[in-house]
C-alpha cells in the first residue's frame, strides 16, 4: 500500500441521526483534508494575499476559516474505506457533515457492507480532488446508490440487531392483549388510543387502512381502503410504507429475513430513492421501538428443560451398552468411538429440540377464559427468533447442554459437556471447553490469511474479463431446472435463472405458446408467470457459452446484481466474480471463533424416508437380493429409489448405498414419512449375491491377514493387512470362493467365471472358512472412520 495525500483515518462511532448518504467528519480532520481548497478560497475572497498568509490564517483558527470550510465541504463527497476491503462495497462515498469530537460518524445501515462494528474499528477517509473524481464518487460510489450486494443482489442496507429486535417486537401479536378486538377508523385513532394507554402495541385489532396501487402506464396512484385484521404495532408501522407497497408486506412478524425481503420488494416496486428513505425510516423506528420494548435478559429467561436429565441418563445407558459390546468383542475400538460420538450428538440435538419447544411456547388465558398456547415472549427466544442476535445453537449452550467439543486437531472428544452455562461447568468440563475455544481463536488468525490469498489469485485470473458488447448472438445455452437431492429442493428454478436471459423461446408446456422470446431477461414478474404456467426447465444464456471473442457480452451475463438492471458495457465482471467468492471465504473463517469450538457434526444419515405420497420405482442400475430373514439387500453401488405421483411425474429421488435394507418393493404405494430403506452408516459391508460354502484363498495369518487382539477384551478378529506390511514379493489378494454341495465352484450365471469375492485392506472378516452362507449375507465389514 502507498501513502495517499488528502487522506486520514480515525475510529468510527455510530451516527444514528445521519441520512444514508451522509457521514460525520471531525472538524479538525476536515480542516486538514481540505486545506488547499481553503487556501484558494481565502485568496479568492481577498482575506489572505499569499499562501503563507492563508496558512497563518488557518492556523490561528479565526471564525471565517470555519465558514469557508462549511462552504468548501458542501456538495463535495468523501470516500470512506474500511480494511480489509473484500468487495467493492468496502469503499463508499458519503457527504461529510462537520461534527465536534475526533471520531468519524458512520450510518448504521452501511455497517453490513463494510462489515464494520463499533468496538474500536478504524476507517480511512479519502478526498476526491478533481471535478470528474467528485462526479464519479457521487454517481457511482455514493452509499445511497449501492443498496444491493453485487454478489447476490440481496439488499445490503438491511437493519440488524437492535433495529430488528425493535421491529420484530412491534409486529408480534399477543393473545388477550390490552384492547384486543377494538375496531378503529384510521391510523391516527390507533395512535391516540396508544398514547392514552387504551391499547398495547401487540394487541390484535381491526383498522381501516388505505393502500395505493400504482398504474403501470401512467404511474399514478389509486387509493383503496379496507378493514384489516392486524395489530397496533403493524398498523402504526404501515405509515412509513412507500406508496405502492401493499400492507400485507408488513402484516406479519418481521424477522430479519422478512425485513430483507421487504426492502428487496420495495426496491423492485418503488425504486431506489423511495427504498433508501424507507430503510432510513425503518431504522429510526427500530431503534425507538427497541428502547420502548424494554427487552432485557435475566437468568430466569434461560429455561432448562426438565426432560434434559432423562435424555442424558438414557444416552449414558446406551453408551454403557456399546462399551459392553466392545468388551465382549462385538465392535472394534474405532466403531465404539464412532457410535459413542453419534449417540451424544443425537442426545445434544434432542435436548436442544425440547429446550426450543419449551422456550418458544407459553400458555396464556384468552379473552374467553380458556387456556391457549401462543408464541413465547421470552427475551432470549425473541432475540434468536427475530434474527437479532444468537441462534438455536448458542441458546443450546446456555440452557440445553454444551455438547461435544473438538480437540485442536479436529477430532471430537467423546465425553460431552452435559452441563450448560446456566447451570455452570465443573472443572473438567471447563478444561475441555477451553480446549475448543482456544482452537477457534487460533484458526481464525491462521485461516484469514489463506482466504485473502485466494481472493488475490482469483482476481489475478479474472481481472481482464470485461463486458465488451451488447449481444454476441449465440443460440447456445444451458438447460436449467431446480436442483433436487433426496426429495429436497436445494436450489429452486427461480434462484437459478433470476436475472439471466433466455437462450430460446420459452414455450408453454401444454399449448406450446411462446411465453418469453429468446434474449428476454427473466425478472421477478416473468419468473412468477413461468411458475404459474408450470414451466419446470428453461434454456438460459450463460457466460460458458458466450461467443464474444475477448470478454463477454451483456446478454449472456444478464443482470447486474448490484444495480438491478441489465449489465452495462465496460463493467469489470471478472473482478466482481472474484470478490464475490473471496469475500464470504474470509467471513467463514471467523465462524469457528463465534461458535467457540463446539463440535458441530451432523448426525450421519442412516435411512431415507419419503417426503411425498406416490408409487415406488427403482432406477435401471438398482440390484438387490433376498437374504435369509426375507429382507431385500441392495447389492448395487448406484441404486436409486424414485417416487412418482399419480400422473407418473417424478417427485423425488433418493440414493441408496450398497448393503442397505429396502423397506419397500417396486410399484408399492407409499405415504409421506414412510421409511424407504435403512443401513448402518458407520460400516461398509461386503455382501455375497450367491449361496454356497465359503472357501478361503490366500487368507494366511501374518501374510495377508493379521489377528487383531483387542487389549481390553482379549478377543481376536481377522483384519486384512496392507501388502506393504507383508514383505512378500508377489502381491496376493485374500478372497473367498463359493462351493456348492457337490464340491464344484459356484459360477456366475451365464458365464464360466467362478464367484470370487475379494477382501479389501482394513476389512474385518465376519465368517469362518467352510461356513455355509446364503445370498445377502455379510462376509466382511469395513469400519468407516469418523471425521
Amino acid at each position: 500500500g502507498k501513502r495517499v495525500d488528502y487522506s486520514g483515518r480515525s475510529v468510527i462511532v455510530v451516527g444514528p441521526t445521519l441520512k444514508l448518504h451522509q457521514c460525520g467528519l471531525p472538524k479538525l480532520m476536515a480542516l486538514e483534508l481540505f486545506k488547499p481548497f481553503i487556501f484558494s478560497r481565502l485568496e479568492a475572497m481577498g482575506i489572505a494575499t499569499t499562501i503563507k498568509a492563508a496558512k497563518k490564517e488557518v492556523e490561528s483558527g479565526t471564525p471565517v476559516v470555519w465558514d469557508i470550510l462549511e462552504e468548501v465541504i458542501r456538495e463535495h463527497p468523501v470516500m470512506l474505506n474500511r480494511a480489509p476491503t473484500l468487495h467493492r462495497l468496502g469503499i463508499q462515498a458519503f457527504e461529510p457533515i462537520l461534527i465536534e469530537g475526533k471520531a468519524i460518524q458512520l450510518h448504521p445501515l452501511v455497517c453490513a457492507a463494510f462489515n464494520a462494528d463499533f468496538d474500536g474499528d478504524q476507517m480511512a477517509v479519502h478526498v476526491p480532488l478533481s471535478v470528474e473524481a467528485q462526479m464519479e464518487a457521487r454517481t457511482l460510489m455514493l452509499a445511497s446508490n449501492n443498496v444491493l450486494f453485487p454478489a447476490s443482489g440481496e439488499p445490503s442496507i438491511v437493519p440488524s440487531q437492535d433495529v430488528v429486535l425493535g421491529l420484530y417486537y412491534t409486529t408480534r401479536d399477543r393473545i388477550n392483549g390490552k384492547g384486543e378486538g377494538l375496531i378503529f377508523s384510521d391510523i391516527g385513532e390507533v395512535q391516540r388510543a396508544l398514547d392514552a394507554n387504551e391499547v398495547e402495541l401487540t394487541a390484535k385489532i381491526a383498522v381501516r387502512i388505505t393502500e395505493y396501487t400504482k398504474d403501470k402506464e401512467t404511474g399514478e396512484f389509486t387509493p383503496s381502503t379496507s378493514l384489516v385484521d392486524t395489530t397496533v404495532g403493524r398498523a402504526l408501522l404501515s405509515e412509513i410504507l412507500p406508496k405502492g407497497l401493499p400492507f400485507s408486506n408488513i402484516n406479519k412478524a418481521l424477522k430479519k429475513k422478512e425485513i430483507s425481503k421487504l426492502i428487496n420488494v420495495s426496491f423492485r416496486k418503488c425504486g431506489l430513492k423511495e427504498t433508501v428513505v424507507f430503510a432510513d425510516k425503518l431504522l429510526q423506528n427500530g431503534f425507538r421501538l427497541a428502547t420502548k420494548a424494554g427487552i432485557s435478559i435475566a437468568i430466569d429467561d434461560m429455561l432448562v428443560p426438565a426432560e434434559k436429565h432423562g435424555i442424558i441418563d438414557r444416552s449414558a445407558k446406551e453408551v454403557k451398552e456399546i462399551e459392553q459390546q466392545y468388551v465382549s468383542g462385538l465392535v472394534t475400538s474405532g466403531e465404539r468411538y464412532n457410535k459413542v460420538v453419534d449417540i451424544w450428538g443425537k442426545a445434544g440435538d434432542e435436548v436442544s429440540k425440547v429446550m426450543m419447544a419449551k422456550l418458544s411456547k407459553q400458555k396464556v388465558i384468552d379473552r374467553h377464559g380458556k387456556e391457549v398456547e401462543q408464541e413465547s415472549f421470552n427475551s432470549i427466544y425473541m432475540m434468536a427468533d427475530s434474527g437479532a442476535r444468537g441462534s438455536a445453537a448458542q441458546i443450546r449452550q446456555v440452557a440445553g447442554m454444551r455438547g461435544l467439543m473438538a480437540k485442536p486437531d479436529g477430532s471430537i472428544i467423546e465425553t460431552p459437556i452435559t452441563a450448560n452455562f446456566r447451570e455452570g461447568l465443573n472443572v473438567l468440563e471447563y478444561f475441555i471447553s477451553t480446549h475448543g475455544a482456544r482452537k477457534g481463536l487460533a484458526d481464525t488468525a491462521l485461516k484469514t490469511a489463506n482466504s485473502g490469498y485466494l481472493t488475490r489469485r482469483l482476481v489475478d485470473v479474472t481481472q481482464d474479463l470485461v463486458v465488451i458488447e451488447q449481444d454476441c448472438g449465440t443460440h447456445g445455452g444451458y438447460l436449467m431446472r431446480a436442483i433436487v437431492e433426496g426429495g429436497e429442493v436445494i436450489e429452486s428454478l427461480r434462484d437459478r435463472i433470476l436475472g439471466r436471459s433466455a437462450a430460446d423461446d420459452v414455450l408453454h408446456p401444454e399449448t406450446q405458446a411462446v411465453l418469453l422470446s429468446a434474449g428476454q431477461m427473466f425478472d421477478e414478474d416473468n419468473i412468477e408467470m413461468l411458475e404459474a404456467q408450470g414451466v419446470d426447465e428453461v434454456k438460459v444464456r450463460t457466460a460458458l457459452t458466450c461467443e464474444t471473442r475477448f470478454g463477454i457480452c451483456a446478454t449472456c451475463y444478464g443482470r447486474d446484481l448490484g444495480r438491478g438492471g441489465l449489465i452495462n458495457i465496460g463493467e469489470a465482471v471478472g473482478v466482481i466474480a472474484a470478490q464475490s467468492i473471496g469475500e464470504p471465504g474470509t467471513q467463514l473463517t471467523m465462524r469457528t471463533f463465534h461458535i467457540g469450538g463446539a463440535a458441530s457434526r451432523a448426525a450421519i444419515a442412516s435411512s431415507v424416508e419419503a417426503k411425498s405420497n406416490g408409487s415406488i420405482g427403482f432406477n435401471a442400475t438398482m440390484r438387490y437380493v433376498t437374504n435369509s430373514k426375507n429382507e431385500l439387500v441392495v447389492i448395487s453401488r448406484s441404486g436409486e429409489i424414485v417416487i412418482h405421483d399419480e400422473h407418473g411425474r417424478e417427485r423425488e429421488r433418493h440414493k441408496v448405498p450398497y448393503g442397505a435394507v429396502l423397506a419397500v418393493k417396486a410399484d408399492q404405494q407409499v405415504k409421506a414419512g414412510a421409511i424407504l430403506a435403512n443401513w448402518d452408516p458407520l460400516t461398509r459391508p461386503i455382501i455375497t449375491e450367491f449361496a454356497g460354502e465359503a472357501k478361503f484363498e490366500n487368507v494366511e495369518e501374518g501374510l495377508t491377514v493379521a489377528k487383531q487382539v483387542d487389549e481390553v477384551t482379549g478377543l481376536s478378529t481377522l483384519v486384512v493387512i496392507d501388502p506393504k506390511r507383508r514383505g512378500s514379493a508377489k502381491v496376493v489378494r485374500p478372497q473367498v470362493k463359493l462351493v456348492d454341495a457337490q464340491g464344484q465352484e459356484v459360477k456366475i450365471p451365464g458365464t464360466d467365471h467362478s464367484v470370487t469375492i475379494g477382501f479389501p485392506i482394513g476389512a474385518l472378516v465376519q465368517i469362518r472358512d467352510g461356513q455355509d452362507v446364503g445370498p445377502g449375507e455379510v462376509l466382511a465389514r469395513i469400519p468407516v472412520e469418523g471425521q
